[in-house]
């Protein structure tokens, strides 16, 4: 069934729109919950004019808005936050915390409800973050979080770091320890080598004599 949307609806799509749906879910959900009427003749044509009003003031915000989406597009906004040493935060970064810190540089007052942000940031690295000014205006911008270990995760991580340096010490010296005694070995093999050497060429030298 073909209706005309009266309100947004999720996932279907927004006020004034024309869409084909199941019959079922026409007539016992969007029709009864005035969410949608039938695509009457009457209703497309009311429907047509009104998407017309409303693309022509979508282009005049487009063009009121083009500056700020030029200074939005790009932006790299850090933070720094609590973490544990997997990168998990302890807390979050929310949809607000990104619009309070983007409206700071840009100079201007960017609604949180325009940031596409599903959930709030949990983690640290880089978070690229859509700004839905209006329309096709669409910049964006990327989150970076820092984490910053507390007391107790600082020293454990330090610990960590100072164990795993004595490891790689020891491996070292156990190292240069087995390749001393590779050289030690070669240098007696060496040894009884040209001892042997000599000795052959004292019995080469005193052969002519005996006989």
């Amino acid at each position: 069934m073909k209706i005309v949307l009266r309100q947004d609806v999720p996932k279907l799509g927004e006020a004034g729109s024309v869409q084909q749906v199941a019959n079922g879910y026409a007539r016992n959900f969007l029709i009864p919950n005035g969410l949608a009427v039938v695509a009457t003749a009457g209703e497309l044509k009311v429907a047509a004019h009104n998407q017309g009003v409303k693309d022509r003031k979508i282009e005049k915000q487009e063009q009121q808005l083009q500056a700020l989406a030029d200074r939005i597009d790009g932006q790299r906004l850090e933070f720094t936050a609590r973490a544990g040493r997997q990168g998990r935060l302890y807390g979050s970064i929310t949809a607000g915390d990104v619009a309070e810190r983007l409206s700071s540089v840009v100079g201007e007052e960017v609604d949180r409800r325009r940031l596409v942000l599903d959930d709030a940031i949990r983690s640290v690295g880089e978070h690229r973050v859509v700004v839905h000014l209006v329309g096709r205006l669409r910049p964006q911008v990327t989150v970076i979080v820092h984490g910053e270990l507390d007391e107790e995760e600082e020293a454990a991580a330090a610990a960590e770091a100072a164990a795993r340096a004595a490891v790689a010490a020891e491996a070292a010296e156990a190292n240069e320890a087995e390749d001393a005694a590779a050289t030690e070995a070669e240098d007696v093999v060496a040894e009884v080598d040209d001892a042997e050497d000599a000795e052959m060429e004292a019995e080469d030298e005193l052969a002519p004599e005996e006989r």
